[in-house]
């Protein structure tokens, strides 16, 4: 009669596919349980909604199982998930696990599609996103996602009954979202020095009405300027992605995006190559990723598509079944949000302090 422990014993010697690790050392068995005809089920604790391929991990476990307890009857694996994260903006009162700056090195490279693709790529599997348009002077955001209106400030009370308050974030197709477009008219030109903007930044951090989230994505202005330093200033971010396009104009803008984000101690979670195809080529990025030592996310082929649906204020729909993007897109958020888990699991558990 196989029992529980027994299944235990040999499930923790399983490697994620994923991360190379035990299952153990990653304390991802939730569960296991033994039914008629011995017949098992083993629950798994994802590091994260956007974990990929899960049946090579569903393949391994079923492999361990068989060839070491014979008698075992059938086998199922289901999957839960708890997102981890750096939870590294509670001194500011922002609740989100994990925040993630969309850069480039220059603009019309596609950053602001990514960054919004990313946000509502990581919703559609199941995670809790909110998206922050970072780039002040040139906000896109609100065109893309096709939200509009000014957000509400709402007021609040502390336990002393002292009043505060919060910005209300705009939700787009469920997605919060906070951008500068929402505060100016469309043609209206914001002209700025570096400690408006500074102020700007951090209220969107620390004033806005997020909730809890397992990701905050902050689409950040082109080029290499105040917001990433803010950004580095005020929180912890869990990384950032460098979005290019192949030719080698782009990538050497891409490089000094790079090189600014590892100057102010922000981790590089990967390159992404967008518009890919016969146009502007392909694999420039794959090749620079592999020659600067930095993960290559995916590739996004150039697809009038896209763009369409980003005039229309319609990136959520590029998440439909019928989307030929959506592959490519998914994949590309799921390795992001994998390049973090892998970082979060890597990294020594610290106790856990709540901030009041």
């Amino acid at each position: 009669m196989v029992t529980e422990s027994q299944i235990l014993d040999k499930l923790r010697t399983v490697l994620d596919p994923e991360i190379g690790r035990s299952l153990s050392d990653l304390e991802m068995i939730r569960s296991v349980n033994v039914g008629p005809n011995q017949s098992i089920t083993v629950t798994l604790d994802l590091p994260t909604p956007a974990y990929p391929e899960r049946q090579r991990l569903t393949d391994a476990v079923k492999s361990t199982i068989s060839q070491s307890l014979p008698e075992a009857g059938a086998v199922e694996v289901a999957y839960t998930s708890n997102v981890r994260g750096l939870m590294s903006g509670g001194t500011i009162g922002l609740r989100a696990k994990n925040v993630i700056a969309v850069g480039s090195g220059k603009g019309g490279v596609g950053k602001s599609t990514i960054a919004a693709s990313l946000a509502y790529g990581l919703q559609s599997l199941g995670c809790r996103v909110g998206l922050m348009d970072a780039d002040v002077y040139g906000p896109s955001i609100p065109h893309m996602v096709g939200a509009h209106g000014r957000p509400a400030a709402v007021k609040h009370k502390t336990s002393t009954g002292e009043e505060f308050e919060r910005i209300e974030p705009v939700i787009a197709n469920g997605l919060r979202v906070i951008s500068m477009g929402y505060f100016v008219q469309p043609d209206q030109a914001v002209i700025w020095r570096g400690p408006l903007l500074h102020r700007a930044i951090t209220q969107f951090l620390k004033d806005t009405d997020w909730g809890e989230l397992d990701y905050l994505i902050i689409d950040l202005p082109p080029g290499t300027g105040d917001v990433s330093l803010t950004l580095s200033q005020t929180i912890g971010l869990a990384g950032a992605i460098v979005v290019c396009t192949p030719q080698q104009v782009a990538l050497l803008d891409a490089m000094k995006a790079i090189s600014m984000f590892r100057q102010v101690k922000i981790p590089i979670l990967g390159l992404v190559e967008n518009m890919s195809g016969d146009i502007f080529g392909r694999g420039g990025a794959r090749k620079k990723a592999e020659e600067m030592g930095i993960p290559f996310l995916g590739e996004l082929p150039i697809d009038a598509g896209i763009r369409i649906r980003g005039d229309d204020g319609q990136i959520a729909s590029l998440f439909s079944e019928e989307n030929p993007s959506r592959a490519a897109l998914l994949g590309i958020c799921e390795q992001a949000a994998m390049q973090i888990a892998r970082q979060v699991l890597a990294a020594p558990r610290m106790p856990t302090l709540e901030i009041l």
